[in-house]
Formats: C-alpha cells, sequence, structure tokens
C-alpha cells in the first residue's frame, strides 16, 4: 500500500458518493482507480509512469476526465466541505508556474495560462473557512486582477459572516457585494482611500490559515507546478487536493 493511497476512513467517505453503475460491464474498482489519481496528483509523474497495481493508466485518466465532466469532482467537493465554519471566511490568490507542455493544447480557448516576468503562470484563487480548509475554487490566468473572480467566489455568504482579505480586494464593488449579503468585510484600506474604514487587526492576523493552505495544497506536485493543458483539468487536481485535505482533517476529528 502506497503513502498516497486512501485510508479506509477516506474511502468509507467517498465511496457512498460515486456514481453507480447497475448495468454494463463491470468497471475496474473504484477505490484502486482512485488511488492511482492520487498517485498522480502527489507525485507530480505523468500519467504514463502509474505503477501497475493501479491498473492500466488509461482507465485512470478516462476516469479522472469523465468524471470531471459529470461533475463528479464537484459534487465530492461540496460535500466534504458542507460542515464548513462559515462564521469567518478568507480569500486569496497563489501563482502557479506552468510548466511548457502545459502551453501546448489548442488555441483559442481560455485556458487560463497568463504570461508574466516569470513565464506562464496560472492563479488559484481560494476562498477558506475559519479552519483555514477550502470552499470555493476558481482559475484565471496568471496576470488577472484578484476582484476578476470575486463575484463568483463571495456569492454564497451567510448573514453575520465576516470575509478576511488583503488590500488587493480593497474596491468599493467588493465591499458592497460582501455587505448585499448581510457580511462584513475585513479589508485593510489602500493608501489613496479617502475614509477611513472599520478594520480589526486582531480579526486579520487569521489570514494565516489561508497561507498555511496554500502550503498544503502545493504538497501536491500536480498543484505546484501546472502540467495541465486544460483548465478544467487542472482545477479538478485542485479540488481532489482540496478533497483530501478535508478528509485528512475530518479523519483526525473523528
Amino acid at each position: 500500500m502506497s503513502r498516497y493511497d486512501l485510508t479506509d476512513f477516506e474511502w468509507r467517505v467517498i465511496q457512498p458518493l460515486l456514481p453507480n453503475k447497475p448495468r454494463g460491464v463491470p468497471r475496474v474498482e473504484d477505490r484502486r482507480v482512485l488511488n492511482g489519481i492520487f498517485w498522480v496528483l502527489r507525485s507530480g509523474a505523468p500519467w504514463r509512469d502509474l505503477p501497475e497495481r493501479y491498473g492500466p493508466r488509461t482507465t485512470c485518466y478516462n476516469r479522472f476526465v469523465r468524471w470531471r465532466k459529470a461533475g463528479v469532482w464537484h459534487r465530492l467537493m461540496d460535500a466534504v466541505s458542507a460542515a464548513h465554519d462559515s462564521e469567518i471566511q478568507m480569500i486569496d490568490s497563489t501563482s502557479i508556474r506552468a510548466h511548457q507542455q502545459a502551453a501546448t493544447g489548442k488555441r483559442g480557448a481560455d485556458q487560463c495560462l497568463g504570461r508574466s516576468r516569470g513565464g506562464l503562470t496560472t492563479k488559484i484563487h481560494v476562498v477558506v473557512d475559519a479552519c483555514g480548509l477550502p470552499i470555493r475554487l476558481g482559475l484565471t490566468a496568471g496576470q488577472a486582477h484578484d476582484g476578476q473572480i470575486v463575484d463568483t467566489l463571495l456569492d454564497h455568504l451567510g448573514p453575520r459572516a465576516i470575509v478576511l482579505a488583503d488590500k488587493a480586494y480593497d474596491a468599493d464593488r467588493i465591499r458592497e457585494l460582501i455587505q448585499q449579503q448581510g457580511a462584513t468585510p475585513n479589508i485593510p484600506a489602500k493608501r489613496n482611500r479617502k475614509w477611513k474604514l472599520c478594520f480589526s487587526k486582531r480579526l486579520y492576523r487569521e489570514r494565516n490559515l489561508i497561507e498555511r493552505f496554500f502550503s498544503k495544497l502545493k504538497h501536491f506536485r500536480r498543484v505546484a507546478t501546472r502540467y495541465d493543458k486544460l483548465a478544467a483539468n487542472f482545477l479538478a487536481m485542485i479540488q481532489l487536493a482540496s478533497i483530501r485535505l478535508w478528509l485528512r482533517a475530518n479523519e483526525s476529528t473523528a
């Protein structure tokens, strides 16, 4: 058993959430295939280097893509994060270097690749809860401003929630979006602000949790460097890494 494989606890949580296939040819065991997908995610190795114990690499890759298209990873993410602590939410982003093979996809479609001083990059945007666990995820090109994707990441705030963010999110539009949902922004003001805003330095210190989340996320080498040509596949890898972090947190408290 590889140290990247699902534990019995993790498998008990995931198994009921997977698609059922009552008819047709029996498919390769889901747990073995998932272990193969997680091996690629954690090791960062190409699919063709998948060890034989996980079965045919084409089976693992095809199921990863098929279930991504069917929304399985998205539903899994929603299910494991449903019990999140929403009293405090934090939003931030991190830039990921894209490997040269990620830039060889079809031209024309928006694959969230941007060229900056460091080369091709993709920016991961995340909202985490009060425990530093991910709730919402998104991607943009590396040079995009952090506020570009806020509308889709901060549209499910609960009343009385407090949103922590850095100065990049200090915009009237973002503050209004938060307040319209009954939540409170705790964002430091930019220097060019003409009036003083309510801001708690004590609460703002909690933002270290989202930095720690990014550190844990980058332990998954398939996320720390982007190898996927398709943005949808890269986002699915981030969802799987986030699911694994949720499962480990839940297992430690079970």
